[in-house]
């Protein structure tokens, strides 16, 4: 009979997880996982998996990978699978697609390919196996999302607001901001307790999540405010989407550890060119201006910043 060695032990039982965890991932190859990954844009950081015959990149509403940068046309390029490759192919666009630095109308992508798009944008083709994508994912949250809420953090909300209102004034679009907080957040953290603060905020979060749409930019801007920037909306159409998360935050039941913890909102809106803003800054401003108008005449409610009428 051997003698008893506890690294034998060690060893078996170390190699034994490593056979769970690869039973536990995906049995699929790498390269059946093609990703595109922002790396310069507003979107930047932003992965999306390449699947389905056909892919659209552009500035239209029916795009499948939407991107409203400067230069990009409605319908940009389009990647096509075929066989085991992906092909890019430029769609008689206004500014061209180039790959690796040279204009091309159509071409086979190799991983790695840096793809340009427009003025600004420009794209990585990668392949991802499962760990890859989900430590990709891991970091892009890490960099612009706040960590409590999920929403997007505060300096990717500026980043975005500067870049919107800019493509807003050069070709004369709406654009509109919600800046809305929560009514007496601190007789909430003082009443119940800072971790009933903190579920507040997700839970208001989650909800702004499921009511903004999917191109809207939706963020915590500091403390218990939070931002929502609607491209091509009306200040009346911003309105009635204040007032629908309002009275869904006012509908909404909110319980933590058993106690019912009374929680309203009140919502500002600003919109260009109802008011015809030089910057992001002057729009926040404007915006404020009209939640603290809110808050003052009595919460829970929303109120419109209307421009000065000529």
């Amino acid at each position: 009979m051997g003698s008893y060695h506890p690294d034998d032990d060690f060893e078996a039982t170390r190699v034994a997880n490593v056979g769970e965890l690869q039973k536990e991932l995906p049995a699929r190859s790498p390269k059946d996982r093609a990703y595109l990954i922002v790396l310069a844009g507003s979107n930047v950081g932003e992965m999306y998996r390449v699947e389905g015959a056909e892919i659209v990149i552009g500035r239209a509403s029916g795009a499948t990978i939407r991107l409203n940068d400067d230069g990009i046309s409605r319908r940009h390029a389009r990647l096509l699978q075929k066989d085991s490759q992906v092909l890019i192919e430029d769609l008689n666009s206004s500014n061209g697609t180039l790959v690796n630095g040279e204009h091309v109308t159509r071409a086979a992508l190799q991983d790695g390919d840096k793809i340009r798009l427009g003025s600004t944008t420009v794209l990585k083709f990668t392949y991802h196996d499962y760990l890859d994508e989900s430590f990709q994912q891991q970091m892009y949250d890490a960099a612009l999302r706040d960590a409590l809420t999920k929403a997007f953090n505060k300096k990717y909300f500026l980043d975005r607001l500067e870049t919107e209102v800019s493509y807003a004034r050069r070709h004369s679009a709406h654009l509109s901001l919600l800046m809305f907080d929560v009514d007496h957040f601190k007789k909430i953290n003082d009443t119940f307790g800072h971790l009933a603060g903190d579920y507040v905020l997700a839970r208001i979060a989650k909800i702004a999540s499921n009511t903004v749409r999917t191109e809207d930019v939706f963020a915590r801007y500091g403390g218990e405010e939070f931002g929502i920037l609607c491209r091509g909306v009306a200040l009346e159409n911003a309105g009635i989407l204040a007032e629908r998360l309002r009275l869904l935050v006012e509908g909404s039941v909110f319980e933590h550890e058993g106690v019912r913890v009374p929680t309203t909102i009140s919502v500002g809106v600003a919109a260009h060119p109802d008011i015809p803003v030089q910057s992001g800054q002057e729009l926040i401003a404007a915006a404020d201006e009209a939640l603290y108008e809110a808050k003052r005449t009595g919460r829970n409610r929303v109120l419109l910043k209307f421009g000065q009428k000529t």
